[in-house]
């Protein structure tokens, strides 16, 4: 029996028109589209219409609810224990028949189709999962073979083509935890929509189960004794951490370039799935090249200047860079605390938006998450509304296009995707202060050796013998174009530092200054967000990704399109879609993400990876 979907053994694949998915992260509710189900009022289908039909006090409906319906077949509104089933009168005849039933088990994560792993999405799996047509550990299995068959090797026999190179360690006890989840799944059902799923973080988010290098050799020996908080968040969640990915040596820039696991004075750089003669981007790039090469479920990077939004636009994913204060950074390796801050890629924004309920939580030992008080919803899944984008107001800054063939082309084509969901879309010129904004530089050069240290003497493990940017480049064990970078960095002094990023530092002062005025450009001008290209074809776009973190506001990126060969470059580079709003705002921006994504699915799979042979 497949009760997914009245349309197919695969119809959770597409999260198409025919419904969408929402889960209540914190509580474990989870549905799946439905053909026969009603929007809620506004066409907002938001996660309360979905939990009304429980029977049993889970918040969920599992098939202990259709056993409740199906004893009551026939129960009237005038019979005792009508009460009990009143819920579930979908057609409201006052009376329980088998279309009431058909309609609850439109409400349950499961499918027992056949399962592929390649594309496959969170609910996907969770779907397969509690049909028993797969494990946790069968997936977390699937994912590890993937990962050896097509990470290392070179698959692309094309001229110049490269290994993937996406990751820097498997988990040794992936396995163990997929299997606990699968017991859990056993004893009380999906707990919640992470539950046996795997998941790839970047390698500067520490682990208490492998080493984290930072994409250096110099670290190697880095087996810190406890995770970083968002880490802790993952696997309160049920998620199995398969992997630490590559990345840029210590986050530094866009092309992830690392020494980990290379002899002295080499080092590996990550490929894009798509053609690997490019780059995956950075400084996530081992995070984006896994997941969108289907070697994980789910991926964590970081963004201190465009690294989770650059390698999702390189590898046509969907990225989150949140609000500054949403995540703790507490445990991952630092490269500028003023704007660092930890968020998903993920192939979809239903996924992205799942993961991302992981993430809030105060943390002292990250005071900034102080700031998100009172300003988190329960699931970020509740703003997942194909209409989401009717009656909007996006803003464009018209100088953040660009000239280039493919992004000119494909931002008009978005543009004229926006207005035809309903929003309207309006130009705005930018002043001398918002060109302020953007043209504020990176603190990774005089944040690096302060924020570094202290990670370092908070976190990093004592076997470490290279403990500061002097001692790392003494070692000889890192990427070796980055000495000069780092001597420069390492001679930073700590007066150096206070005059930029202390409380009344020239860098937190312009900090402040373009969030109010990005904030007031939205109010002035009632403006739900503002949209521009995340890139150009494997390129970066003037200093669009700086709007965010000069800022601290949100962004989400997602997919709007590849090159073709008559804009005169490589053809098939994807090019992403980018929202900013208001702080805090995540939920809002992902609806506006959805809603765009519903409309298009640009994203396609890349086709040097395929399905492996049985």
């Amino acid at each position: 029996m497949n009760t997914a979907s009245p349309r197919g053994a695969r119809t959770l694949r597409t999260l198409t028109a025919v419904g969408t998915t929402l889960l209540l992260g914190a509580t474990g509710i989870a549905l799946v589209p439905a053909a026969q189900a009603a929007p809620a009022e506004g066409g907002a289908l938001l996660a309360p219409y979905y939990t009304e039909l429980d029977l049993t006090g889970d918040h969920r409906v599992t098939t202990e609810d259709l056993d409740v319906l199906t004893a009551h077949l026939g129960t009237r509104s005038t019979d005792a224990d009508w009460a009990k089933v009143a819920p579930a009168d979908t057609d409201h005849d006052g009376v329980i028949t088998v279309h009431d039933l058909a309609a609850l088990s439109q409400r349950m994560v499961y499918n027992d189709g056949p399962f592929s792993l390649v594309e496959a999405s969170v609910l996907d799996m969770q779907a397969a999962m509690n049909a028993g047509v797969t494990t946790s550990v069968k997936i977390t299995q699937q994912y590890l073979d993937r990962i050896a068959a097509y990470d290392r090797p070179v698959v692309d026999t094309g001229a110049g083509g490269r290994a993937l190179n996406s990751i820097i360690t498997t988990s040794t006890v992936a396995l163990k935890a997929a299997a606990s989840a699968d017991e859990l799944r056993m004893e009380k059902g999906m707990t919640g929509p992470l539950l046996g799923i795997p998941i790839v973080v970047k390698d500067n988010y520490d682990t208490a189960d492998m080493p984290t290098t930072g994409g250096c050799g110099c670290w190697e020996n880095n087996q810190t004794s406890t995770d970083a908080a968002m880490v802790t968040g993952m696997r309160k969640a049920g998620a199995v951490i398969l992997a630490k990915a590559s990345l840029d040596e210590f986050a530094f820039g866009f092309v992830s370039e690392f020494s980990a696991g290379q002899p002295a004075g080499s080092s590996l750089l990550v490929a894009s799935p798509y053609n690997t003669t490019q780059s995956a981007g950075g400084s996530s790039g081992g995070t984006g090249a896994a997941v969108s090469a289907n070697l994980a479920g789910l991926g964590f990077g970081t963004d201190t200047g465009g690294s989770i939004r650059i390698p999702s636009t390189y590898n046509q994913l969907v990225g989150i860079r949140p609000t500054v204060g949403l995540a703790s950074r507490d445990g991952i390796i630092p490269l500028a605390l003023s704007q660092d801050t930890g968020g998903p890629l993920a192939r979809s924004v239903t996924d992205a938006a799942i993961a991302l309920d992981t993430v809030p939580g105060i943390d002292a030992a990250d005071p900034v998450t102080s700031t998100q008080a009172g300003k988190v919803p329960t699931s970020y899944t509740a703003s997942l509304d194909p209409t989401a984008l009717k009656g909007k107001r996006i803003g464009v800054v018209t100088t953040m296009i660009g000239t280039n063939p493919t992004t000119v082309r494909l931002f008009a084509d978005a543009r004229a995707t926006l207005e035809a969901q309903g929003a309207t879309v309006v130009d705005i010129a930018p002043t001398a202060d918002f060109n302020r904004v953007l043209a504020e530089a990176s603190g990774s050069t005089p944040e690096l050796n302060h924020d570094l240290n202290n990670y370092a003497a908070a976190h990093l493990a004592p076997e470490v013998t290279a403990r500061s940017l002097n001692q790392i480049v003494d070692s000889g064990k890192f990427v070796p174009s980055r000495r000069s970078t780092y001597l420069q960095r390492g001679a930073v002094t700590e007066d150096t530092y206070q005059a930029w990023a202390g409380p009344q530092g020239s860098h937190t002062l312009q900090l402040a200054a373009g969030k109010t005025l990005v904030t007031g450009m939205l109010n002035d001008q009632n403006l739900d967000a503002l949209v521009y290209p995340s890139g150009n074809p494997y390129a970066s776009l003037g200093t669009n990704m700086r709007l965010s973190p000069n800022t601290g506001m949100p962004a989400i990126t997602v997919p709007m399109g590849q090159s073709i060969a008559a804009d005169g470059g490589p053809v098939g580079a994807g090019v992403n879609l980018e929202f900013l709003g208001r702080d805090f705002a995540e939920g809002p921006l992902i609806g506006l993400a959805y809603s765009f994504e519903q409309a298009t699915h640009y994203r396609t799979t890349p086709a040097l990876f395929p399905a492996l042979a049985k």
